[in-house]
């Protein structure tokens, strides 16, 4: 795209793009990370700030090809159009991207970027899944075809954990001070989590240089927040039909948008403070509330709205039984769980989601809610039952939402129409659904996923009842048991 052709209905970078240089790498550039922390810094460098700290992003799956092509046909800039509610559409020209590198045709070029002074922060947006978590243990999974080959001797990395080990031991060798590693993930203690996988990783190649990562290297938490459904064809023809912009990979999202991060570097970083981040001592509180409440009622709108026939987020948040439901379970059972969080009105906080899940011109579908469900609902919902049960508090409505993805994983809807199960672990979860009807408790048996909870007497009877439920009355009319 040519700035200077575009009219004043869109804003683009009022800086000198040629004066930007790097200073984080970033794995995992997605519509997110586009619409999340590119723009943070966009908005520091257009008010004459941190032109050190542009992006350098790092591809290393073969499906990122195509981030880099058309990054890199487009000078790194893309355009972020923010969605209003009222059909308002709001585009800018993103300019803090200077440079994208797609590791398997150079990966020396890439860790020769991350082994440079100027690199101080590394940041990932590598999804739940990236962090190799055994989420029964807590401990690395080491299993992964990538993790394995980094492993070997003198390998050339293939995996994100790869390519953050090497580069950290150059550093350490040539007397470099390490980088910051700053996860962006919805990972309940994403810091921690990055702190320990990516250390137990290095441990497995070299101990000496694990003690140096554990001693030296920082891994703030945070916690982020912004709605950014996949960008359609539709979004294309609007942005090149309303404003003129011919753009091969825009990035739409919401209005709302959230970061809170833990200062917590290892040396310098952006002044992320004058743009409306959040900078804590603590992080965990916030980042609990976004877990439960938002990314946890995700889980609890999609599979229910899929299987009663609603495809859009807006839909399903536009149906007072729905939006009852959601309030249900975050008033009485993701609410309960949280400790108080500072500065942060909970009450407000749920209306708040329904608004923002319920806007229709972000038309986020169900199906991306849906997919890898075994990387999320681990993590955002049998925590809040494992608290419930141990405090004898509600979980009936947690136990249809495990009910309902067991129902959808079996990959049939209501109206006997394929659903495509989109999850890493979609055979073995299909298999499982299969038997809802003549082994109901076999989905809940997986304990790498569930844990012990098909043990628990009180969770069994709801979750089966609920299942039961499903199957002979459908997803509408058991919300309207439930809702008495």
């Amino acid at each position: 795209m040519t700035l200077g052709a575009l009219g004043n209905e869109i804003g683009v970078p009022q800086y000198d793009r040629t004066a930007v240089r790097t200073g984080i790498v970033h794995f995992g550039v997605g519509g997110f990370h586009r619409a999340h922390q590119a723009m943070y810094l966009d908005r520091l460098m257009n008010d004459g700030k941190a032109l050190d700290w542009g992006i350098c992003g790092i591809g290393v799956l073969p499906q990122d090809r195509r981030m880099a092509d058309v990054l890199e046909a487009q000078d790194g800039l893309y355009t972020l159009v923010v969605k209003y509610p009222d059909g308002t559409l709001e585009p800018r020209v993103i300019g803090s991207i200077v440079d994208y590198l797609f590791a398997p045709d150079n990966a020396e070029a890439v860790l020769s970027r991350m082994a440079d002074p100027a690199t101080r922060i590394v940041s990932l947006t590598i999804t739940e899944g990236g962090y190799h978590v055994n989420q029964v243990t807590g401990e690395l999974d080491a299993s992964d075809p990538g993790l394995t080959a980094d492993l070997a001797p003198g390998a050339t990395p293939v995996s994100v954990f790869g390519f953050v080990i090497e580069a950290l031991a150059r550093r350490r060798t040539a007397g470099i001070k390490p980088f910051t590693v700053m996860s962006c993930d919805n990972i309940p203690g994403n810091g921690h989590v990055a702190r320990k996988m990516l250390t137990s990783f290095a441990r497995l190649k070299d101990p000496e240089l694990a003690d140096w990562i554990e001693r030296e290297v920082r891994f703030p938490n945070s916690m982020v927040d912004r709605i950014t459904p996949v960008t359609t064809d539709a979004d294309r023809v609007a942005l090149a039909e309303r404003f003129g912009v011919d753009d091969g990979w825009p990035v739409v999202c919401e209005p709302f948008t959230q970061w809170v991060l833990e200062d917590d570097f290892g040396g310098e970083r952006p002044p992320y403070e004058d743009v409306g981040v959040q900078l804590v001592a603590d992080v965990e509180p916030y980042e609990l509330m976004k877990l439960r409440l938002l990314n946890a009622s995700h889980q609890a709108l999609c599979y229910l709205g899929y299987l009663a026939g609603y495809r859009y987020a807006h839909e399903v948040c536009q149906d007072k039984l729905f939006v009852d439901f959601l309030l249900g379970y975050m008033e009485h059972e993701g609410a309960p769980t949280l400790p108080p969080v500072p500065g942060v009105d909970l009450g407000g906080y749920q209306r708040e989601l329904i608004e923002r899940f319920a806007n229709p011109e972000v038309r986020d579908t169900l199906a991306r809610l849906c997919a890898e469900s075994s990387d999320r609902i681990p993590k955002w919902l049998v925590p809040v039952i494992r608290e419930q049960l141990a405090a004898g508090r509600e979980i009936k409505r947690s136990a249809l939402v495990v009910a309902a993805w067991a129902r959808y994983a079996e990959g049939t809807d209501e109206r006997g129409e394929p659903i495509e199960v989109v999850d890493r672990l979609r055979d073995k979860l299909v298999e499982r659904a299969q038997h809802n009807r003549d082994d109901p408790l076999l989905f809940v048996s997986d304990r790498d996923l569930f844990g012990d909870l098909v043990d628990d007497e009180r969770f069994v009877q709801a979750y089966t009842a609920s299942l039961s439920a499903l199957y002979e009355r459908g997803a509408r009319a058991t919300l309207e048991e439930l809702a008495g």
